[in-house]
């Protein structure tokens, strides 16, 4: 049996699989944001998840001069991957951007902190929820795979050790996926 075969863990309600997936992206919140310049190359950057909502769809704040933008207009398509170091859990979100700046949106989800990444220039330029730079970027999930760990790190360090000598992959996480159904039916039960 592979490693893969040996975490997989798909047997488990949605209502289980959703909030362990919540519980990762909230004590994670940085996502490297993947997307595909127009050149075809893909390219990452950190970018912090500013409000999850709607089952699995997940928000975030931008200038709309960012060079992000330009990308997802020529293709929406990104991943998004967190990963928790200390404990080696891990989630990657497959979907569609969508960008807006609707104000109403906007003053829902702002947050003071913002006013330091955008800085104030003055005017209506102020990093406030009214300054005309901020950008809202929605990622409609379309698939969800992630890790998570199922039991406390010396026994999983003890089963990679066991590994090593018996040659059978360890078993150390659960690795579930969210299908394109179960997305949909994580829309109507949030």
């Amino acid at each position: 049996m592979s490693a893969k075969e040996k975490n997989e863990d798909n047997e488990v309600p949605l209502e289980k699989k959703l909030d362990d997936l919540y519980a990762l992206i909230d004590g994670i919140e940085t996502a490297m944001f993947t997307t595909r310049r127009q050149d075809g190359h893909l390219v990452s950057r950190p970018m912090q998840v500013q409000e999850r909502r709607s089952g699995t769809d997940l928000w975030f704040v931008t200038d709309i001069s960012s060079d992000k933008l330009d990308e997802l207009v020529h293709d929406p398509h990104v991943n998004l991957a967190f990963y928790k170091d200390r404990t080696r859990e891990w989630v990657s979100v497959s979907g569609a951007a969508v960008i807006t700046q609707d104000k109403r949106l906007v003053h829902e989800f702002y947050k003071p902190d913002w006013k330091a990444w955008f800085g104030d220039e003055g005017g209506d330029h102020d990093g406030g929820p009214d300054d005309p730079r901020l950008a809202l970027i929605l990622v409609d999930a379309q698939s969800v795979i992630y890790s998570k760990a199922d039991r406390p790190m010396p026994m999983a360090l003890f089963a990679i050790a066991k590994a090593m000598i018996t040659g059978e992959p360890p078993k150390v996480s659960d690795q579930r996926e969210l299908d394109a159904r179960e997305i949909k039916e994580s829309h109507r039960t949030s």
